[in-house]
């Protein structure tokens, strides 16, 4: 919830928002180099100056500063003007290149020690090595692409399924950024209606009991809505969920997690209390990643062995996204389950699995009418498994028909988040106690909200945090 607003001295420029941190708007002086293609061996490999001195050191290696996008065939010389490596040059000309920098690209042969002697000669030239996502950054900085878009070049290279990977190239280029504008513009063409009637009353503008302001109120809280929801499932794609698999021993978890994995994962018996630790399994859904994790049996015990097993599953399932609570089905729904189902559903999305149903002769798939969500499967003859994935990928907002149109962070959540909940209040303010201060004011903290995603507004430490989990040479 937004703070109210603690006076009303606003003055006629109060909607302006800040711009980006003084200390990281001013372009670096120095001249960065880290090779841009994977560590390994490889055919080709990239390595790449950016800065104002790239295309002298380009002279001073390849003899000559090639045409600007043009690409030329040279020998990469060292300091004694012995050739490190034959291959194709490339000069971005500033500022129409990435980083909106003069950037030099030698393409040659992937092998690590010969890019290992073209970084070095570089490096005596006068280049640094580039911290990681260092690229990137200077890119945002110099306002070739906005902090949500610099993020989308790390999950595009990150992206675990297809679907991720066509959500960050749609962020990329620019889909989460012109919504996220969008609705900057909306709330800054309320607050100047808002603040103008504040501003100017003689004008004898009724803004609060102009139905527009409702309506646009009401649209702006549907835009939000929208807007979120479609981030949840772009976070959820990138980041997938993490499902806990629990419930007694021998109700066939372990052969759960076999059948989702396609593989022999886990050990599996008739002994009780095989499994005693965690067992961690990553599958892809539909494009969703899943983060299985696989438990001890809960029961009583002395066992200071399965004791800790169970505790670890407890603590595993506390932090779980979503449990699937196994039961046997021949052995049936006892208190124990129930209690289980009570105490963890109160704060976690929980699936009721009957397993076993061959030998129960239930149907399965989806089981109606219990008052919590219930699949019936039998692992050893696949049935309802289908039906189970089915229900995963809904309990998740994903299916093929509301694919997320883009890829998001934890971090834009929480901004669209707070930006939603100072809407909502102020909104509230005026219906209730006709403030309209405090609605331009937690207007303007919703605009300030949404500026932090797309990096209009933002702290170097946030830039750090961001760029530092990026690919050194990105």
């Amino acid at each position: 919830m937004c703070s109210p607003l603690l006076n009303s001295g606003i003055s006629p420029n109060r909607w302006k928002l800040p711009v980006k941190s003084l200390s990281l708007v001013a372009v670096a002086s120095d001249t960065i180099v880290a090779r841009a293609t994977a560590p390994g061996l490889g055919g080709i490999g990239v390595v790449r100056l950016s800065g104002r001195e790239a295309p002298r050191i380009a002279a001073a290696i390849l003899g000559t500063v090639p045409a600007p996008r043009l690409a030329k065939f040279a020998a990469f010389k060292d300091a004694q003007g012995e050739p490190i490596d034959m291959g194709i040059a490339l000069y971005f000309q500033a500022p129409h290149s990435f980083t909106g920098e003069e950037v030099i690209e030698f393409q040659g042969h992937g092998g690590p020690a010969v890019l290992d002697l073209l970084v070095t000669r570089c490096v005596e030239l006068g280049a640094r090595l580039a911290r990681p996502g260092e690229f990137s950054e200077r890119a945002f900085l110099n306002e070739k692409m906005d902090l949500v878009q610099a993020e989308a070049v790390a999950d595009l290279i990150a992206a675990q399924s297809h679907a991720a990977a066509r959500g960050a190239l749609r962020s990329l280029q620019g889909l989460f950024s012109k919504r996220v504008q969008a609705l900057q513009a909306s709330l800054s063409q309320l607050r100047v209606y808002i603040e103008a009637a504040l501003d100017f009353p003689e004008e004898e503008i009724d803004f609060i009991s102009d139905s527009a302001v409702t309506e646009q109120l009401q649209q702006l809280e549907e835009d939000f809505a929208q807007l979120l929801l479609h981030a949840h499932q772009g976070a959820k794609m990138r980041d997938g969920i993490k499902l806990v698999l629990l419930g007694r021993p021998n109700v066939g978890k372990s052969s759960l997690l076999n059948a989702l994995a396609e593989r022999e994962s886990a050990i599996v018996t008739d002994i009780p209390g095989t499994t005693r630790d965690l067992l961690n399994e990553a599958i892809l859904l539909d494009g969703l990643p899943l983060h299985i994790v696989d438990t001890a049996g809960l029961h009583d015990t002395n066992d200071p062995i399965e004791q800790e097993g169970m505790k670890r599953a407890q603590e595993v399932a506390a932090e779980a996204d979503h449990i699937l609570l196994i039961v046997d089905d021949e052995r049936g729904f006892n208190t124990e389950d129930e209690t289980l189902l009570n105490h963890y559903s109160s704060a976690v999305p929980v699936t009721l699995l009957f397993n076993k149903i061959d030998l129960t002769n239930r149907k399965p798939g989806e089981v109606e009418d219990l008052g919590y969500p219930a699949v019936a499967i039998s692992v050893t003859s696949s049935l309802g498994l289908d039906a189970l994935k089915s229900h995963l990928l809904r309990s998740a907002g994903m299916n093929h028909q509301n694919e997320s149109p883009f890829i998001a962070r934890q971090r834009h959540l929480l901004a669209l988040q707070q930006a939603q909940s100072c809407l909502i209040y102020g909104s509230q303010q005026l219906q209730q106690h006709r403030a309209a201060e405090l609605l331009a004011e937690d207007l303007r903290q919703a605009q300030k909200w949404l500026s932090e995603i797309t990096g209009e507004l933002h702290s170097d430490d946030l830039l750090g945090q961001i760029f530092s989990s990026f690919c050194i040479g990105k």
